[in-house]
């Protein structure tokens, strides 16, 4: 039988003498129950694990980076961002502030454990119009006061104060790996920005080509003029589309600003050409799914949400027996400052105080039951935390293997799409095909390499959400 359950009932304490001779009795006796981890079933491996596809590869951890998971990605730039991220992303500057605060509370549940110590000391002068003369009074005074913990009251409000400061902690550490994620993220699909913006420069310059040969044969007499009206409206789509993809990247780069923690108007990213766009997709190395317990900083803040309502099970409970306080002073008194320093007019006092709880119409039992239910709530909110950190790596795998698989067909249907394109450009010149077959045939091959392109981007984004499912970069051990 737990710990707490030695106790009698309140209406024993309230009703009877004999809750002062129990209550000595039970000293030192545990208020809260023994903590003990939720359980949680793991399950062996990932069901979507690519352990016979080998389309992502579990490499060792010791050949990878340790903590600076973004450097696998080979970009200077991001490496660069990513520092700053650290330093001045105002998310992570607000959590690490909750962290000392949460730590500066450990310090003073600790400190109320402990006697508290105070000096105090007074002066007047006084006197009245029927008096000879005014007099003096001074006085000092040293107290000392320290709350007996019997009950273990304090130390479960110590204990419950550290566990919230280590859930800050993690969630300090949730707040790093998310901000390093979006700006990830948000900085590789910029850079496909920037490819696909190049991609559709070059394709206007085609367009434009295409129109002028459009106009020779109208000229020519040998073409009609919906020829030239297929070509410009074809030229201008094209045109609007590269100015919407410009205004995605400039969205891309404000938030990469304030992700910075730089104002949008201060900040620029240099444009880089499509040609030296190369997506890097690292192989991610996976973790076994009990591991990621201890990985994962938002399970690990959950965790530790439930021990401190753990603790508060014990903090209410302790409400049941009386407080117990010791008190002593020594101070001295006089008309002069002078006679302070006498030992005849030194005073001294100790004391003992006591409190208990004779009627409350039954308020304490209902803070008793609130804080099991409140444990209750943080034991269903862990176990939610870990199902969906499970489902979120599950789908990142299953996404990852979905692109990794459709690149390759994605890749064919470009060359094909390619292929038909010079193809029907070919016959229109000699005079074979009408315009709308090179029309349809170049919208279907822009289409193909803008698809390829943001596919590729997908999977460097794919891997980033997974790295944020596994909890961040890897450790050795």
């Amino acid at each position: 039988m737990p710990a707490y359950y030695l106790r009698s009932k309140p209406s024993l304490f309230q009703k009877t003498g004999l809750g002062m001779a129990l209550a000595l009795l039970l000293a030192g006796c545990a208020m809260g129950p023994a903590y003990q981890r939720p359980v949680v079933d793991t399950p062996a491996a990932w069901k979507e694990a690519p352990a016979v596809a080998g389309w992502l590869p579990a490499a060792p951890a010791d050949g990878l980076a340790r903590g600076d998971w973004w450097t696998l990605f080979g970009d200077p730039t991001l490496n660069q961002l990513a520092a700053q991220v650290q330093v001045s992303n105002q998310n992570i500057a607000a959590a690490v502030a909750s962290v000392a605060q949460a730590r500066a509370l450990v310090g003073e549940r600790d400190a109320a454990r402990l006697p508290s110590v105070a000096l105090s000391g007074s002066g007047q002068r006084a006197g009245g119009e029927g008096s000879s003369r005014a007099g003096n009074s001074v006085s000092a005074t040293l107290g000392a006061s320290w709350e007996l913990d019997l009950w273990g009251r304090l130390q479960l409000l110590a204990d419950g104060a550290r566990a919230s400061a280590q859930a800050s902690e993690a969630d300090l550490a949730a707040a790093r790996l998310s901000a390093l994620g979006t700006l990830a993220s948000s900085y590789l699909q910029l850079r496909a920005a920037d490819a696909e913006a190049g991609l559709l420069r070059s394709t206007v310059q085609g367009y434009e080509r295409s129109l002028q040969i459009a106009q020779n044969r109208y000229s020519a007499g040998v073409a009609a003029q919906t020829d030239v009206l297929q070509a410009q409206t074809q030229l201008a789509n094209t045109r609007a589309d590269l100015a919407g993809v410009l205004a995605d990247r400039a969205k891309l780069e404000h938030a990469i600003a304030v992700l910075t923690g730089v104002a949008p108007g201060g900040f620029a990213l240099p444009v880089q050409s499509d040609v030296a766009w190369a997506p890097v997709v690292p192989a991610i190395p996976l973790v076994v799914p009990s591991a990621l317990l201890q990985r994962r900083p938002d399970i690990a803040a959950a965790e530790r949400a439930v021990e401190a309502a753990n603790a508060q099970i014990g903090i209410q409970r302790s409400a049941y027996f009386p407080q117990l306080g010791l008190s002593a002073s020594v101070g001295q008194s006089g008309s002069v400052v002078a006679d302070l320093y006498r030992a005849s007019n030194s005073l001294w006092a100790v004391g003992l105080s006591l409190a208990q709880v004779v009627f409350d119409a039954g308020a304490i039992t209902s803070q008793v039951e609130g804080a099991k239910a409140g444990h209750a709530a943080a034991v269903a909110r862990y176990r939610q935390t870990v199902l969906v950190a499970f489902q979120s790596v599950e789908d990142q795998l299953t996404q990852a293997a979905t692109l990794a698989a459709q690149e390759g067909l994605r890749r064919e249907a470009l060359a094909a799409a390619e292929r038909t394109e010079q193809q029907m450009l070919n016959r229109y010149r000699a005079g074979q095909v009408g315009y709308t077959e090179v029309v349809a045939a170049q919208a279907s091959a822009l289409s193909a390499r803008r698809a390829l392109l943001q596919l590729q981007v997908n999977r460097q984004v794919a891997a980033v959400l997974l790295v944020q499912a596994l909890g961040g970069g890897w450790q050795a051990g």
